[in-house]
């Protein structure tokens, strides 16, 4: 990857990183809910987790998948029912006190595995290796692009946490927290619309 390739890649991997998707809306939410010194194991499982799928899909895991039509439709729909179970987790705690410790924050183990059945996440990995890498890339190309993503992408969903714990006390009201949890559950819901309309074949 030459340098202008490499000042490319690193626009690429902000902007994907930054902009609205399941992750940013889940730690925004466990900001609110939590604050960031309990939303931190999820923005590292996040930047963990999608780095090892960026190194795994450009070493041949994604033709695997691209290859096998029902494996990729089950995890299509693995991805969306646990998104859709985890908008039902949101607008249930609507109502939760921020100091709550019976409802626990997304941790890093769920935040990491979740990579895999988070539809925006094929997409941005998609995009990065269709664009940045090519047949002939070997380790050490995939190694730099997951290194390079957890290094941009991590501050980039950190700074949603750190909304979202800002956010704390304007939300402290129980009904203005219902009321945030709800949208938040939301923006879930419709991040799977689209592919809900694919797997469906629906225009």
């Amino acid at each position: 990857m030459d340098m202008s390739m490499f000042w490319s890649f690193i626009l690429y991997a902000a902007i994907t990183s930054i902009t609205p998707g399941p992750n940013n809306v889940m730690v925004t939410a466990c900001g609110v809910n939590f604050g960031f010194r309990k939303t931190l194991p999820a923005i590292l499982g996040v930047g963990f987790g999608f780095s090892v799928m960026v190194f795994m899909v450009g070493l041949g895991a994604g033709s695997l998948l691209g290859t096998s039509g029902p494996l990729f439709e089950t995890i299509r729909w693995l991805g969306i029912a646990y998104l859709l179970y985890l908008a039902y987790g949101l607008a249930t705690a609507g109502a939760a006190k921020l100091d709550s410790t019976v409802v626990k924050p997304w941790g890093f183990l769920p935040a990491a595995l979740f990579q895999w059945v988070n539809p925006k996440a094929w997409i941005m990995i998609a995009g990065a290796v269709v664009v940045y890498t090519n047949p002939q890339s070997g380790v050490m190309t995939y190694l730099m692009i997951a290194a390079l993503y957890a290094l941009i992408g991590i501050p980039c969903v950190a700074a949603w946490a750190v909304m979202g714990d800002a956010l704390r006390h304007v939300l402290s009201d129980s009904r203005k927290m219902r009321w945030f949890n709800l949208a938040m559950a939301a923006l879930l819901v419709w991040s799977v619309l689209g592919s809900v309309k694919e797997s469906l074949g629906w225009a």
